[in-house]
């Protein structure tokens, strides 16, 4: 690992200074990567994951110069989820066989991916406590393991990718804070509110649910 910081310090090299910490290059390219790519799952433009790939690719190496070695391991995780979610919306097919289509959650699914979220959060706080010398591990655990189910519900084109994309959002704004990364915490207050608009835009496109006597009753907001 110290190796691979020293062969990347070059794009480590500060552009500009912050709020007193320094702005790398780095940072820069996976900030406008990483914009580039909600802009594209906003409009279900398959283009967003390569460029989640690539951004996820510099960003692992910021996380590991800055010591949040969940997030770390989280990019190399969006890397390989990246090729799969590429995959998925080319050519995915949803239970019945048909090509994916923007779908929501039903209450019981959106409590089990909750329930799997809290439980996984301490123990890989407990593991970075134990095996890396994080200084935030549980705050550096929970957007990980939010992230893990984001990407997947984003991924299989289920409308709850966005409120989760929200939550996680939300508290990387703290956790990158703690680490001085100022442009990422810019970046994911821009994030949040995409979130938001990602939310509100794919609503639309729901199948309609048909009422108690088999009308249409409008689309159905995950």
């Amino acid at each position: 690992m110290t190796d691979l910081l020293a062969a990347t310090a070059p794009l480590l090299a500060p552009a500009f200074h912050l709020a007193g910490s320094d702005i790398t290059w780095l940072e820069i390219v996976a900030v406008v990567l990483g914009l580039a790519m909600v802009l594209c799952n906003l409009r279900i433009n398959p283009l967003g994951w390569p460029l989640a790939i690539a951004s996820s690719a510099l960003y692992a190496l910021l996380f590991l110069h800055s010591k949040l070695y969940g997030e770390a391991a989280l990019q190399g995780v969006f890397i390989v989820l990246g090729g799969w979610g590429w995959w998925q919306w080319l050519r995915g097919t949803a239970a019945d066989g048909q090509r994916l289509q923007v779908r929501s959650l039903t209450p019981r699914e959106r409590m089990l991916v909750l329930g799997l979220v809290l439980a996984a959060w301490p123990a890989l706080g407990l593991l970075l406590s134990r095996v890396t010398d994080s200084d935030v591990p549980y705050l550096d655990a929970l957007p990980t393991v939010g992230s893990l189910a984001g990407q997947y519900l984003l991924a299989r084109k289920w409308v709850d990718n966005w409120p989760a994309w929200m939550a996680v959002n939300a508290f990387s704004l703290l956790l990158f804070a703690t680490k001085g990364l100022w442009l990422t915490v810019a970046l994911y207050a821009v994030f949040l509110v995409l979130a938001g608009v990602g939310w509100r835009a794919w609503a639309r496109l729901l199948p309609p649910v048909a009422g108690p006597t088999g009308a249409s009753a409008g689309a159905r907001v995950g």
